[in-house]
């Protein structure tokens, strides 16, 4: 009782044939595999993309040199703030 004989498979095949159409079933699976592929696919990359962000890992990164501004720039971002008249000038 608890296993499926080919008696049972037949049964639910043919009601899926009569639920869906004899149309849409190809399609569906058709559908089907292209998910699986795109999910295996997915996986894949998801799991070379972790590979290759656990090997950098062990060695040590260099800090990027950061960018020193000059006077003149910084200067040209600050506000100053006249005190007679109490507004900002740039």
């Amino acid at each position: 009782m608890g296993t499926f004989s080919w008696t049972h498979l037949l049964i639910i095949a043919l009601l899926f044939v009569l639920l869906f159409g004899a149309k849409r079933l190809p399609d569906a699976a058709r559908g089907l595999g292209r998910s699986l592929r795109i999910f295996k696919s997915e996986v894949g990359q998801m799991q070379a993309e972790s590979a290759t962000s656990d090997a950098p890992a062990a060695t040590p990164a260099t800090p990027a040199p950061q960018q020193q501004l000059s006077a003149s720039a910084t200067q040209a971002q600050t506000p100053i703030v006249d005190p007679q008249r109490g507004h900002k000038t740039l």
